[in-house]
């Protein structure tokens, strides 16, 4: 939510280093956010693009110790702490470079760049079933490898799950299994008569 990041949507801001990643060959791309998720993309991106800026707001990266090790094995990477990144710059067609402050000294710094990935973690949208399903602390609906909730007979799928790796692809693998799995659990389920049945005919 800082100025250019919705202008520049798709014209070189992403959110996918898998999906999008190849597009940026050789060129030199930023990704936002220290945790696993930015630590991550930027050892993935590291061996498609020319350089790596990594920008975490902390003061420390959060990932996890062996993804750090890794990132700062890497040649074409500068991390870069304590940075609060206040713009995305472009030409009114592509992302040409960002602006970040530094949280410590106060300076604001450029870095020119074409591309720049935005890895601080999303929250899931399931406020709305608190109480009513297992929620992770994350808030993501914890299910099983069926897809089974914490309710018999409700099924989840998607990236508001527990499911690993958030995509597209194995968000919709995981609605078919989900929709497979309470296929199952309804020709399995007795179902009651009703009161009101009308008698079987002759």
């Amino acid at each position: 939510n800082v100025p250019g990041e919705d202008q520049y949507r798709n014209k070189g801001v992403a959110y996918c280093p898998h999906c999008d990643g190849p597009l940026f060959k050789g060129k030199r791309v930023a990704v936002v956010g220290g945790g696993n998720s930015g630590v991550e993309a930027a050892i993935d991106l590291a061996g498609l693009v020319s350089h790596v800026t990594l920008l975490e707001f902390d003061d420390k990266l959060r990932a996890d110790e062996v993804l750090q090790k890794k990132l700062r094995s890497l040649g074409n990477v500068t991390i870069i702490t304590s940075a609060l990144t206040q713009e995305v710059l472009g030409d009114g067609q592509k992302v040409t470079g960002l602006v970040y402050k530094d949280r410590i000294g106060g300076d604001a710094h450029r870095i020119e760049l074409e591309g720049i990935f935005v890895q601080i973690g999303l929250l899931p949208n399931t406020e709305w079933l608190k109480g009513a399903v297992a929620l992770s602390p994350r808030g993501e609906i914890v299910i099983d490898d069926r897809g089974q909730t914490s309710v018999p007979g409700v099924f989840a799928a998607g990236d508001c799950t527990t499911v690993p790796y958030k995509q597209i692809i194995i968000a919709m693998g995981a609605g078919s299994t989900a929709a497979l799995s309470a296929f199952d659990h309804l020709i399995r389920t007795t179902v009651p008569k009703s009161s009101g049945a009308v008698a079987e005919a002759a």
